[in-house]
């Protein structure tokens, strides 16, 4: 983590401004917490990256795979103290996500060259220039690193410590990195020049998640894309939106949607599991503009 990032962090629970404490730091902080004096909330940096969740054994919970590596990759004893006593408050039979993350920053990994990709590249290179963006969902960092060509300082947030620890192996110095989810999100009250939100909403409530946009933009842009995939059993979401729904959405709150994405696209976003299978989803781009403030 860049020690300038914690003038934009806030406390995911309270909002709350932030404190630092370094066990391990050479150009960034390798190891070390974030901790909130009003709300008492510690989070973990390790290996570069901030865990920022409610209760970092919440965090954990569906994830002790992990837990036990970032055990084993923490330096400093009071770290590893700390790792150790949030795994003993990790409920058991808890169905584990660490391997699928693992897969799943893989696989994107293997899909870099999909013409999806292409795709939100034109559209970010033909937006004007941003102080500072921010895209929920990084995964790896695909469209993040890209965006720092164009944007005087990036962060980008994902749920996934593996793909997040991908992303986070950049060389581009104006970009940083954090564990965190998309709507109790660590950024406060920040406004954001542009926001990507990139193939979420059937993973996270489509209006909670085109809440959390709007209140991040008071003038700018947004570029949200998906491709509907509603279809996941107990984990689908309670109230999805289809295209025209998505756009009317985004107008209530008051974006206005470019003419090229007025109507909905259909383009090819390949993702390769591996030499003999690959999923290609077409996947719906929208850019859309707010230009007055709420």
């Amino acid at each position: 983590m860049h020690e300038s990032s914690l003038d934009y962090l806030r406390c995911v629970r309270c909002k709350n401004k932030l404190d630092l404490e370094k066990l391990k730091e050479s150009s960034e902080i390798i190891e070390g917490f974030l901790f909130c004096k009003n709300c008492k909330l510690c989070s973990p940096i390790i290996q570069k990256l901030p865990i920022l969740w409610n209760g970092f054994s919440a965090y954990l919970s569906s994830r002790t795979k992990l837990g036990g590596n970032l055990l084993l990759k923490s330096q400093n004893q009071k770290m590893k103290k700390f790792v150790k006593k949030s795994l003993s408050k990790v409920k058991k039979n808890v169905k584990d996500r660490s391997f699928a993350e693992e897969q799943w920053a893989q696989i994107y990994q293997n899909s870099k060259n999909s013409k999806f990709y292409s795709e939100i590249k034109n559209l970010i290179k033909n937006l004007p220039t941003s102080k500072l963006a921010l895209e929920h969902g990084c995964s790896v960092g695909i469209l993040s690193e890209f965006l720092s060509e164009h944007t005087d300082l990036v962060f980008g947030i994902d749920s996934s410590f593996t793909a997040i620890n991908d992303a986070k192996k950049t060389k581009r110095k104006n970009i940083d990195f954090f564990v965190a989810d998309s709507v109790f999100h660590p950024f406060g009250k920040q406004k954001f020049d542009l926001v990507l939100a990139l193939n979420l909403l059937e993973i996270i409530e489509p209006a909670m998640l085109l809440r959390t946009i709007s209140s991040q933009v008071n003038s700018g842009h947004v570029i949200i894309s998906d491709p509907y995939d509603y279809e996941r059993g107990q984990d689908s979401v309670k109230h999805p939106l289809n295209p025209i729904q998505l756009r009317q959405k985004l107008e209530t709150f008051g974006f206005e949607i470019q003419n090229q994405n007025k109507k909905p696209s259909f383009v090819s976003w390949n993702l390769k599991k591996n030499p003999r299978t690959s999923i290609n989803y077409k996947v719906d781009i929208i850019a859309a503009k707010k230009s007055r403030y709420d």
